[in-house]
């Protein structure tokens, strides 16, 4: 499922700056994000797990309970971000099944590389 499809006529869009941070391991936050545009890191304890590109997903466990982020997310490239808070979350859930079942396979999937490099 290529998120960034699902999300092409959205406007109100977060960009990032090469570098800079969409968020921190361990900060609190009540939004997920799909990368619209560009590419990015995530890194869980300063080790890169994985090269995102266009239609990836940040943030999804902060919608299903309220811990902290378990990684951290930095702009490679210019990025444009989709934000999307619970509540839009809760109806695409609801909504949209294969919606469901893409945040549980990449939940899946980045357990597994993150249990793999361990």
């Amino acid at each position: 499922m290529n998120l960034a499809e699902l999300f092409r006529h959205a406007t109100e869009l977060h960009e990032l700056s090469p570098g800079q941070a969409l968020f921190k391991e361990g900060e609190h936050g009540d939004l997920m994000y799909v990368l619209m545009t560009g590419n990015a890191e995530i890194s869980v304890n300063g080790r890169v797990v994985e090269a995102a590109e266009t239609g990836a997903m940040f943030g999804e466990m902060t919608m299903i309970g309220d811990e902290p982020h378990s990684a951290t997310v930095i702009a490679k490239s210019a990025c444009t971000l989709m934000p999307i808070g619970r509540e839009r979350f809760n109806f695409l859930i609801q909504q949209t099944p294969n919606f469901a079942l893409h945040v549980m396979r990449v939940i899946a999937d980045r357990l597994r590389k993150t249990d793999a490099m361990l």
